[in-house]
């Protein structure tokens, strides 16, 4: 099992994570789209050229701006690889850029998911967060992409900003499950250091997120959804049975990937990760230059050890206690089941035959207690 993911830089404005806008020239856009594709073209998987792909993942950026022509230009150099003829084809997408003339070419170019970056339905919310699309144009991008025959889809949410009450966050879960969505990610608004909220909250021009808030907005989800026939299957991921997201699940299982574009990441699913630069300029001088376009690392054995438990921990499988010992022997496997036990006392931690999983008090501090059961 691998995966491909491939970044699209290109954004509508300025903003502190782009340096290339949409408004710029296209042809120094077709220069960068011309690099993913030598990247794709040229550069040595970190896995078996022959292994079979099954997922691949358009992220960003903001690659729902790219228009029919450049979206067949990239999956045309994806035929190097053996795809597998049902592989999930994912995405990203704004609700702005949902429209019945975009989402037939995706559905022709062989997208058969979508991941859309709702965030919240409330207007004010949307402004503070900086989002430039509203919720009049969240709600007809849910009905648009169900009328286009897309099946499998999901939709992020945003909770505890110091704008959301209990109230509004109630009604966003009803708008989407009256919507049908069949996958939620559900992640807490948090604030990046060097960003636009960060500077707005050190200059006291907008409120902190409160963590109890956050606590509390986190439970509401896992009962709402919960009761709606999800299963909660990662910390920030709820699908309804048989939709979960194969392409991330296949992150949490440690599977190969390799990334193509300005800032992707590759891992060959046992000790190598690389990185791309994550500046688009400097990205496509090197690709066009027939240089490497990043550095990479070679894991430790207490990495590996370190990268298993952190993100075992985030799915509701938890730690495969006999595959950890197989992987890193049996010393390692007690020093973790001994560390363990101050948080099954506290109820945060279940120790199950062979597992260890977090109880649902023990899923909103996952990584502090994964942080704890490190070697």
């Amino acid at each position: 099992m691998a995966g491909i993911y491939i970044h699209i830089p290109f954004c509508r404005k300025a903003c502190h994570y782009c340096n290339f806008h949409f408004s710029t020239s296209f042809s120094q856009r077709d220069r960068v789209l011309n690099a993913i594709r030598k990247e794709i073209e040229t550069t040595p998987p970190n896995f078996n050229i022959h292994e079979t792909i099954d997922t691949i993942y358009f992220g960003g950026g903001t690659p729902s701006l790219l228009t029919e022509a450049e979206l067949l230009m990239l999956m045309d150099a994806l035929k190097r690889f053996k795809i597998k003829t049902d592989a999930e084809i994912t995405l990203e997408a704004n609700p702005d850029d949902i429209q019945p003339h975009q989402l037939e070419p995706w559905l022709r170019a062989g997208i058969n998911r979508l991941s859309v970056g709702i965030q919240s339905f409330d207007e004010s919310e949307l402004k503070w967060m900086n989002r430039s699309h509203t919720a009049a144009q969240s709600l007809n991008a849910l009905k648009e992409i169900t009328a286009a025959g897309f099946t499998n889809y999901s939709a992020d949410l945003i909770y505890g900003s110091p704008l959301s009450s209990h109230a509004s966050l109630k009604h966003h879960l009803a708008v989407l499950l009256d919507a049908g969505v069949p996958h939620l990610s559900c992640y807490a608004l948090t604030v990046e250091p060097q960003t636009v909220l960060d500077y707005k909250i050190q200059a006291a021009q907008n409120s902190a997120p409160d963590p109890e808030v956050q606590w509390e907005h986190f439970n509401m989800i896992r009962e709402v959804l919960g009761h709606a026939g999800y299963e909660h299957y990662e910390i920030s991921n709820f699908a309804l049975p048989g939709m979960r997201s194969v392409h991330n699940s296949s992150y949490w299982k440690g599977a190969p990937y390799m990334g193509y574009g300005p800032s992707a990441h590759s891992y060959n699913g046992i000790d190598v990760r690389n990185w791309n630069v994550s500046n688009n300029i400097e990205y496509t001088k090197l690709m066009e230059a027939g240089l490497p376009a990043g550095s990479g690392e070679t894991l430790t054995h207490n990495q590996r050890m370190n990268e298993r438990i952190m993100i075992s921990l985030r799915t509701m499988e938890g730690i495969d206690l006999i595959a950890f010992e197989q992987a890193f022997g049996a010393a390692a496997t007690d020093l973790l089941i001994q560390r363990s036990v101050i948080y099954c006392t506290r109820g945060e931690l279940v120790h199950d035959q062979n597992t260890l999983r977090l109880s649902d008090s023990g899923k909103f501090l996952a990584d502090g207690i994964a942080a704890g059961l490190f070697v």
